[in-house]
């Protein structure tokens, strides 16, 4: 049995090192950077296992946050009111076991509840990612857009689900 909570302060160097082992398709990034973007987030979400071990976890933001990121910053200038997913990762062993969606179910009714009107996320695509790809399509997002990121180092799709009853029902 699985349960969804908020991300806590104990929580973060487990989720650092589930983090830092989905790399490339996220960034390695160091605790107290993590704690910082924990800090910062709208929405932060922990899937845990019966023992309290983590198997993934979300990190969101509304609009209008201080947080600097490109890709975060290419959905405010692009003016559709949006809860922005940043960071999304299931630990390898959990993968395909419906966590990612029930994570994204959670985002979606955030979004309702605040009469938004997207979801958004950016997706590897040099180097590329697959599987978050055709996840992420299965739950109704589309590209509606493409960056360099990381000073050219990383392509990414951007994409946008509406949270209108058709996209919802598919998470």
């Amino acid at each position: 049995m699985t349960q969804l909570r908020p991300l806590t302060v104990e929580d973060l160097p487990e989720a650092v090192a589930l983090n830092n082992h989905a790399y490339p398709a996220v960034p390695v990034t160091p605790l107290a950077e993590f704690a910082e973007l924990a800090v910062l987030s709208d929405v932060a979400l922990v899937v845990e296992d019966d023992d309290g071990s983590l198997l993934g976890f979300l990190i969101a933001f509304r609009p209008g946050s201080p947080y600097d990121s490109e890709n975060y910053r290419f959905f405010e200038e692009r003016g559709t009111d949006s809860l922005y997913v940043d960071r999304i990762v299931i630990s390898e062993g959990a993968r395909s076991q419906g966590l990612g969606a029930v994570l994204y179910a959670a985002v979606f009714d955030a979004a309702r509840g605040e009469g938004r009107a997207e979801v958004t996320c950016e997706v590897n695509v040099d180097p590329p990612n697959p599987r978050s790809m055709a996840f992420h399509q299965r739950l109704g997002f589309r590209e509606v857009g493409r960056q360099p990121t990381k000073g050219g180092a990383v392509t990414v799709a951007l994409m946008a689900a509406s949270v209108d009853a058709e996209s919802v029902e598919s998470v």
